[in-house]
C-alpha cells in the first residue's frame, strides 16, 4: 500500500519530465514538476479539469517573470504543449483498451467509448498536423474568416503563431526517442499502482488486471467531472476488477482505498507547492491569457 501510494507523486514527475519534451527545442521552460502538482492538486478540488487552466497559468507566470525566450508566448506556447499531451494520453488509453479486448471480456459499452475517443483523437491530429504542415494555408483561412476586422485579425494570427511554434516540441527529431520512453514510463507508473494495491488487499491478480483498471479510469475522467473524479474514478476501478472475478464488496473497498492512495498525496504536495508560488486558486482560475506581443 505504501508502494502504490509512492507512486502517486512519482507518476506526477514522470509526467513533468514528459511535458518538458513537447516544449520547443532551446525554449527553456521553468521547471515543470510543481505546475503539475499544482494542476492535479487543482484537478481534485475544482470541478470541470479546471487544473488544466491553472497549471498552464503557473508556468506561463514563471516563465515570464524568467524571462522567455523570442518568439515564446508562455501562455499560448504552453497551451499547445497542453493540447499534445492530452491527445497522448488518450491514444495510449485506447491502445491499452484496444489489447485488453484481446485478452479479456471488455463491455461492448466501452468499446463504443473507446472508439468516440479514437475519432475525437483523429480529428484532433488532424488538425495539430494541418497547423504544422501548412501554415500558411490555415494563416489564409484565419484571414478569409476575419479579414474585414483589422484588430481581431492581428490579434488572431499572433496567437496561431505563437500556438504553432509551441507544436515545435513534437516535431523536434531529437525529441522522439525521450517522447516514447517518458510516456511508456507515464502509463507504466500509475499501470504498477493499480496493481500493487491489488496485491495489498490480497487480490493476487494477473499484471494485466492492473493495466485494465488504469484504462477504465483514464477513459472515464477524459470527461470533465466532479472534483477528484469521484463516483467517475470508483464505478470505472470496480467495473476494471470486476472483470477478473473480483466480488462487488471487495471492488469498491479497491476503488476506495486506490483512489485515496493517488489523490491524497498528490493534493497535500499540490497545495505546498501552491503555497510556495504564492498564487491563489482563484487568480489562476480566472486570470486571462495576455495578448501576444
Amino acid at each position: 500500500m505504501l508502494l502504490a501510494t509512492a507512486m502517486s507523486p512519482l507518476q506526477i514527475w514522470v509526467r513533468g519530465r514528459r511535458w518538458w519534451y513537447l516544449f520547443p527545442p532551446s525554449s527553456n521552460p521553468p521547471p515543470l514538476t510543481p505546475a503539475m502538482m499544482i494542476g492535479y492538486m487543482a484537478n481534485n478540488v475544482l470541478p470541470l479539469r479546471a487544473g488544466e487552466v491553472v497549471r498552464i497559468y503557473v508556468v506561463a507566470r514563471r516563465w515570464s517573470a524568467a524571462g522567455a525566450p523570442e518568439r515564446i508566448h508562455p501562455f499560448w506556447t504552453t497551451l499547445a504543449t497542453l493540447v499534445v499531451e492530452r491527445v497522448l494520453d488518450s491514444l495510449a488509453v485506447v491502445l491499452i483498451l484496444a489489447i485488453l479486448v484481446l485478452l479479456v471480456q471488455v463491455p461492448r459499452f466501452l468499446e463504443m467509448a473507446a472508439l468516440v475517443v479514437l475519432a475525437i483523437d483523429l480529428v484532433g491530429i488532424a488538425v495539430l498536423v494541418a497547423l504544422a504542415a501548412a501554415p500558411d494555408a490555415c494563416v489564409r483561412l484565419v484571414a478569409r474568416l476575419v479579414g474585414r476586422w483589422p484588430s481581431l485579425h492581428r490579434r488572431l494570427l499572433n496567437i496561431f503563431q505563437t500556438f504553432v511554434h509551441g507544436l515545435d516540441g513534437i516535431r523536434a527529431p531529437s525529441h522522439a526517442a525521450p517522447l516514447v520512453a517518458w510516456t511508456a514510463a507515464v502509463w507504466l507508473a500509475p499501470a504498477l499502482a493499480a496493481w500493487t494495491m491489488l496485491l495489498a488487499l490480497d487480490l493476487h491478480l494477473p499484471f494485466i488486471a492492473g493495466w485494465a483498471v488504469l484504462a477504465f479510469v483514464g477513459l472515464g475522467i477524459s470527461i470533465p467531472s466532479a472534483p477528484g473524479y469521484v463516483g467517475v474514478f470508483h464505478a470505472a476501478a470496480v467495473l476494471a476488477v470486476g472483470l477478473f472475478g473480483v466480488s462487488h464488496s471487495a471492488a469498491v473497498g479497491y476503488a476506495l482505498l486506490f483512489h485515496a492512495s493517488q489523490i491524497l498525496p498528490v493534493t497535500l504536495l499540490g497545495w505546498l507547492y501552491l503555497l510556495r508560488e504564492q498564487v491563489s486558486l482563484t487568480e489562476a482560475t480566472h486570470a486571462p491569457a495576455q495578448r501576444p506581443s
